[in-house]
């Protein structure tokens, strides 16, 4: 796995906060070949596993942070410490 690039505390609490109201959102994600790929559904869950922060869809999907692109076409923020 490549090294992980922290996200923004604000951006984990509004994933966290879409996942707690059950609101359907649009997730663009880089996979594992590199490509963007294009989601809607439900996040059930956010969480930590393996030193990475995750999000899990309604449909099973896993996504790590760092590779989403944005969600709602609101573009991912990273951490700048």
């Amino acid at each position: 796995m490549d090294k992980y690039i922290l996200v923004d505390c604000g951006f984990h609490d509004e994933l966290e906060a879409l996942a707690t109201l059950r609101q359907s959102c649009r997730i663009v994600y880089r996979n594992a070949a590199g490509e963007s790929v294009e989601i809607e559904g439900l996040i059930v869950d956010v969480y930590a596993a393996n030193q990475a922060d995750f999000l899990r869809m309604n449909n099973g999907i896993e996504i790590r942070l760092d590779k989403l692109v944005s969600v709602n076409d609101k573009q991912i923020s990273f951490c700048t410490d």
